[in-house]
Order: structure tokens, then C-alpha cells, then sequence
């Protein structure tokens, strides 16, 4: 088992989560996170904000509020 640090993990963190690092460095973090609980922590909170953010840009505007923005750009493109 090797264990990277805490600086290492929370730098490449977000690359680690996306699985961006090479398998070595992925394997290091692994280690890391097992044992650090302020990095567990760390990786948590990524892990759920990249999951709200995901499920945000997901989502779609109401057909109300999408029908009220179109109408207001068709009428400032005939002002200027």
C-alpha cells in the first residue's frame, strides 16, 4: 500500500473522481483517502457537487419561463 499525502490527493482530487490520473496515482489516492478522514471529506463533498451540478445542467427550464425568454429576445432583436 502507498499512501500519496494529503497534498497530492487534494490536488489531483478532481482528476482522481473523474478518473483523469494515471492508474498508479489512482491507486495512491485510493490509499490516501482510505485512511485520511479530512480527505475522505474532501472527496465527498466533490463527489456531491459535481452530482448536483450534473443533475442541474440536466434539467430543463418550464415551457413557460422558455416561451417567456424567446418572446423577450424576439422583441429586443426588433429594437435594435
Amino acid at each position: 500500500m502507498s499512501d500519496c499525502g494529503c497534498d497530492k490527493a487534494k490536488r489531483d482530487l478532481e482528476e482522481y473522481l473523474r478518473d483523469e490520473v494515471c492508474k498508479t496515482s489512482h491507486q495512491d489516492i485510493s490509499d490516501h483517502l482510505e485512511n485520511c478522514p479530512t480527505c475522505q471529506d474532501e472527496a465527498l463533498v466533490a463527489r456531491t457537487l459535481t452530482d448536483v451540478v450534473a443533475r442541474a445542467c440536466k434539467e430543463s427550464a418550464p415551457e413557460e419561463l422558455r416561451e417567456q425568454v424567446l418572446s423577450r429576445l424576439r422583441a429586443a432583436q426588433t429594437t435594435h
